[in-house]
């Protein structure tokens, strides 16, 4: 399994595809490290058909969801410099992540 270096609830700016014009930015949902894509918060919404479910009484229509995007539309936002390219450093036995403009240290992982 490949090592991403954006991780969930990171805020992201896409920079090509979908949304890259109005330089959309959004939150992390979720990560699929096996096909290098994403899902961001409120970027890249498709509709999709719902059917009504006679036992749960669920109302059927058109429903909106975010689709997934590839790791390589996106670029991380350091909260201190804006957009920036990310660099990793270790120091006794740790490695954590670093914003190349400013040197500053990314906030880690949150579960």
């Amino acid at each position: 399994m490949p090592s991403l270096h954006i991780q969930r609830n990171d805020i992201v700016q896409v920079i090509t595809g979908s949304g890259s014009g109005t330089k959309k930015q959004g939150r992390v949902l979720r990560v699929f490290p096996e096909t290098s894509k994403l899902l961001v918060e409120h970027v890249h919404v498709v509709k999709k058909p719902v059917s009504s479910k006679q036992g749960q009484r669920t109302k059927g229509g058109i429903a909106e969801q975010e689709a997934p995007i590839h790791i390589s539309n996106v670029a991380l936002v350091c909260p201190t410099c804006g957009v920036a390219k990310i660099g990793f450093k270790g120091e006794g036995g740790k490695r954590y992540r670093v914003c190349k403009k400013c040197g500053n240290a990314l906030p880690a992982k949150k579960n």
